[in-house]
């Protein structure tokens, strides 16, 4: 019932920055949270950061004072800004969203295809 679109993954220098954005789209009554997890090679996907619908915000150790992620709940939108990048944020990054369909208190969780983000020298 909803697509998540992702994109603005690369490859930066360490010490650079990327964006990342996501969409959410489809039939959609109202999206509860929306956040980025990530998989590194070898390693479990894992939280980055997630937006609550009350604007609570939520971040791995390993991305504070780095990363900072904003929603914007009309449009159904959400960046990651990612700063000071390091070899070790090296991962897939994944958009994650809790939705509502329709005006039943039902959500389900969705996600987009995963976007590559590789920080080399």
């Amino acid at each position: 019932q909803a697509q998540l679109v992702e994109s603005g993954g690369g490859l930066v220098q360490p010490g650079g920055s990327l964006r990342l954005s996501c969409a959410a789209s489809g039939t959609i009554f109202s999206v509860f949270a929306m956040g980025w997890y990530r998989q590194a090679p070898g390693q479990p996907r894992e939280m980055v950061a997630t937006s609550s619908s009350e604007g609570v915000l939520n971040y791995a150790d390993s991305v504070k004072d780095r990363f900072f992620i904003s929603r914007d709940a009309a449009k159904n939108t959400v960046w990651l800004q990612m700063n000071s990048l390091k070899p070790e944020d090296t991962a897939v990054y994944f958009c994650y969203a809790k939705i509502r369909h329709t005006t039943a208190k039902v959500y389900n969780d969705y996600w987009g295809q995963g976007t590559q983000v590789t920080v080399s020298s």
